[in-house]
C-alpha cells in the first residue's frame, strides 16, 4: 500500500512541479520587494479595468485569477499571500506577452514538432509507439494538469520559448577557472577576531537622568505622551473552575460514556522499545563496513551492562529520539519496517538485540516492556474518563446558564449587576482603568471584554462575554477622557524612551572611543578594559560561519582583507555596536579545490545565467513601455493585489 501511494505521490509531484514553475519561479523572488518600471499615474488609455496592456492584448483581474487559479491547481494559499502571488502571477504574465512581442520581432518560433517532442517526454502514455491517442492525451491532460488540451499546449509553448531566449541570451556565458577560485578562496577563508560587542540594552539601566533632564526630555518630545481614553468596570461572572468543584459525576455516567466510546481502549499488540541507530543511506560498502564495525563496538557494551539511553543520546543517529535516550514509545503492528518489527515484536522484555540490518542502516534495539492486543477495563480507564465527562457536564450546564443570563440582559440591559449575580449565583469584581490597547486585569487582552467595557456607556450591561474564567456580564463603571499626559503619569515611558535614546548614543560613543584609543598605541585589550568593556574570542570564521552574538561572518566583511593586528572601525550590527581586532587568519586548503571546483561552477554559472537574463527581462519590458507596447494601470493593480 505505501508503495503505491508513493508511486501516485511521484506522479503528483511530476504534474506538480510542471504546472507550478511558473510559480515556483517568482515565489523565490517573494521575500524581495519588486516594483515594476512605469507604474505612475500616466493616463490609461484602455479599459480601465484592465491591469495592463500588453501589444495591445489587454489582461484583465479576471485573466490573472484564471491563470492563479490554475497555477495553484487546487492548492491553497494564506488569505494574506494572495494579492501578492496575484501581482507576481501578472508580471509573469506580462513577461510571457512580452517574450511572444519580441519573438515575433525576431522571428523566433517554438515548431508543432517541437512541441510535439515536448510532449511525448513528459506524456508518453498518450502515444502508442508513433500513434498517438488522442482521447488519451486529452483524458490525462485534463486529470493531471487540470488544463483544458489548449491551455496545456499553449502553456507548453510559452516555457519553451522562454528557454530558447534564455538559451539565446546565456548561451555565451561561461565561469573562468580565476573565477572559480576567486569564489572558492570567498567561500572557505576564515579569519579569527577578538572583538567587544556594546549592546545598548545592557547600557540602558545605567542611565540614570536627573529631575530637570527628564523634564527637559519630555518637554522636547510632549507630543508623544499622549494618554488614551480609560475605563474601569464592574462584572458579573459565573465561574467555571467553581461551577466544577460542586459537580459531582456518578460511576453511572461514568461507565454509559466507556461502553460508548469502548472502541477507544481496544489495544493492539505492541512493544515499547529504545534503539540505536547508525545510518548506512548513500554510503559506501566500504564505508558500511565501518560502520557496521562501530556498531558491533556500541552493541558490546551496551551488552555489558553499560546504561543503553546514554549511549544512545552518545551515538544513535536518529536525530527524533537520540534525545530522549532512544525511546521509541509504543510500536504497534505494521508500525516499522518488517526487520525491526520482527526483532522488536520476539525479544523478551529487557532483552537487547544483536544488530538488526535494515533500509534505513544498523540498529540496536532494547525491548523495554511487552502488551498482548485487549480492552482496557472500566478501572483502568475511570481516572481519564472523568475529566471528559466532567468537562461535558460543567460546559453543558454552564451554556445553560449563560442562555438564562442573557435572557435575563435582553429583558432589560439596566438592571442591577448585583440582583443579577445574587440571581445567578455570579462572582462580583471590579476592573481598574485600563485603555482599549491595555489588558483588562482579570480578562487580559480579551477582544470582547475590550469591546464591551469601550462601546457600553456607564450603567449599561454586556450580553454574557465566554472568557477562560467563565461567562462574564460588565457593565463600565469610570471614563478619564484622553488627555496629554503630565509627566507624572507617564513618567515610565518617559524614562524608557530617554535611557533607549541616550544607551543608543553611549553605545556608539565608547565604540569610537575604543576604536580611537587602539588606533593611538594603546593594545586592544588595555583600551577595552579602560573602558570596562569586555573582549570576547571568535572561533575560526567562514563568511557563512557565524558569531555570538554578532552574526554570520558577512558581518565582519572587512576582516577578511585586513591584516593581523589591525583594528576595525567602530561599526553597527544590528543596533549594536561592535569593535574587532583580526587575531589571525586560516589559511585556505587548496587541495580541496578540485572536490568543489565543478559545483562552484556550476552555482557561479547560474547565477550569472539568471542575472543575465534577469537583465534581459528588464531591458525588453523597458523598451516595451518606451514604444507604448506595455502599459501598466496603477491603479487597477492597486484593486487586484487589495481584493485577490
Amino acid at each position: 500500500m505505501l508503495r503505491s501511494i508513493q508511486q501516485r505521490d511521484l506522479e503528483r509531484n511530476r504534474w506538480v512541479k510542471i504546472t507550478m514553475s511558473v510559480l515556483l519561479g517568482i515565489i523565490c523572488l517573494s521575500m524581495l520587494t519588486y516594483l515594476i518600471p512605469g507604474m505612475g499615474s500616466a493616463a490609461f488609455s484602455n479599459s480601465p479595468d484592465a491591469v495592463a496592456t500588453v501589444g495591445g492584448e489587454q489582461i484583465s483581474p479576471i485573466d490573472v485569477q484564471r491563470q492563479l487559479n490554475q497555477v495553484l491547481h487546487g492548492q491553497a494559499i494564506p488569505e494574506i499571500y494572495k494579492g501578492i502571488y496575484a501581482k507576481q502571477v501578472l508580471e509573469q504574465m506580462i513577461f510571457t506577452r512580452a517574450l511572444a512581442l519580441e519573438a515575433d520581432r525576431l522571428g523566433i518560433r517554438v515548431t508543432n514538432q517541437e512541441l510535439s517532442d515536448r510532449i511525448k517526454q513528459i506524456l508518453p502514455s498518450a502515444w502508442n509507439g508513433d500513434t498517438w491517442l488522442k482521447d488519451r492525451y486529452a483524458l490525462e491532460v485534463q486529470t493531471r494538469a487540470g488544463m483544458s488540451v489548449p491551455e496545456f499546449e499553449n502553456y507548453l509553448r510559452d516555457q519553451m520559448l522562454q528557454e530558447k531566449f534564455h538559451q539565446l541570451v546565456t548561451d555565451a556565458i561561461t565561469v573562468t577557472p580565476a573565477e572559480v577560485h576567486q569564489e572558492f578562496r570567498r567561500r572557505n577563508e576564515k579569519v579569527q577576531i577578538d572583538y567587544v560587542l556594546i549592546k545598548p540594552e545592557q547600557l540602558a539601566p545605567s542611565i540614570q537622568p536627573t529631575e530637570p533632564e527628564l523634564s527637559a526630555y519630555y518637554t522636547k518630545h510632549i507630543g508623544q505622551y499622549q494618554v488614551p481614553e480609560k475605563r474601569s468596570a464592574r462584572y458579573a461572572l459565573l465561574d467555571l473552575a467553581k461551577l466544577r468543584a460542586s459537580t459531582q459525576i456518578s460511576d453511572d455516567v461514568l461507565r454509559a460514556y466507556y461502553n460508548a466510546h469502548i472502541d477507544e481502549y481496544k489495544v493492539e499488540n505492541r512493544v515499547h522499545a529504545e534503539h540505536i541507530l547508525f545510518k548506512t543511506v548513500g554510503k559506501t560498502d566500504a564505508e558500511i563496513a565501518e560502520i557496521r564495525q562501530n556498531a558491533e563496538d556500541v552493541l558490546k557494551k551496551a551488552k555489558a551492562g553499560a546504561n543503553f539511553e546514554d549511549l544512545a543520546k552518545k551515538y544513535s543517529e536518529d536525530d527524533g529520539t537520540k534525545v530522549k535516550g532512544g525511546d521509541l514509545g509504543w510500536i504497534v503492528d505494521g508500525q516499522t519496517v518488517p526487520e525491526f518489527q520482527q526483532a522488536a515484536f520476539t525479544l523478551p522484555k529487557g532483552s537487547i538485540s544483536d544488530l538488526v540490518k535494515t533500509q534505513y542502516g544498523f540498529h540496536i534495539i532494547k525491548v523495554l516492556d511487552h502488551e498482548t492486543a485487549h480492552t482496557k477495563t472500566f478501572d483502568e480507564v475511570k481516572s481519564t474518563i472523568e475529566p471528559i465527562v466532567l468537562d461535558e457536564a460543567v460546559n453543558t450546564r454552564a451554556n445553560q446558564i449563560s442562555d438564562e443570563m442573557a435572557a435575563a440582559v435582553r429583558q432589560s440591559n439596566h438592571q442591577s449587576l448585583d440582583d443579577l449575580a445574587k440571581k445567578f449565583n455570579l462572582e462580583l469584581g471590579d476592573l481598574p482603568l485600563a485603555s482599549a490597547a491595555e489588558p483588562v486585569a482579570t480578562f487580559g487582552n480579551s477582544q470582547d471584554v475590550h469591546t464591551a467595557l469601550f462601546q457600553l456607556r456607564p450603567g449599561e450591561l454586556s450580553q454574557p462575554i465566554q472568557t477562560p474564567q467563565g461567562f462574564a456580564i460588565i457593565t463600565p463603571k469610570d471614563i478619564q477622557p484622553a488627555h496629554q499626559g503630565t509627566l507624572a503619569e507617564v513618567r515610565d515611558r518617559v524614562l524608557a524612551d530617554y535611557q533607549q535614546e541616550k544607551s543608543l548614543e553611549l553605545a556608539q560613543t565608547k565604540a569610537q572611543q575604543l576604536a580611537k584609543l587602539t588606533k593611538g598605541g594603546e593594545t586592544f585589550d588595555q583600551a577595552a578594559k579602560s573602558l570596562s568593556l569586555v573582549v570576547k574570542n571568535s572561533e575560526s570564521v567562514s563568511r557563512t560561519g557565524s558569531i555570538p552574538d554578532v552574526g554570520t561572518g558577512q558581518m565582519i566583511e572587512a576582516a577578511y582583507s585586513m591584516p593581523v593586528g589591525q583594528v576595525s572601525d567602530a561599526k553597527q550590527i544590528a543596533g549594536s555596536w561592535i569593535v574587532y581586532r583580526v587575531a589571525a587568519h586560516e589559511p585556505v586548503n587548496e587541495a580541496e579545490l578540485s572536490a568543489q571546483s565543478d559545483q562552484i561552477k556550476q552555482q557561479l554559472l547560474q547565477s550569472k545565467q539568471g542575472a543575465a537574463f534577469d537583465a534581459f527581462r528588464t531591458a525588453l519590458e523597458d523598451r516595451l513601455k518606451k514604444e507604448g507596447k506595455l502599459v501598466i494601470n496603477a491603479d487597477a493593480m492597486k484593486r487586484l493585489v487589495h481584493s485577490t
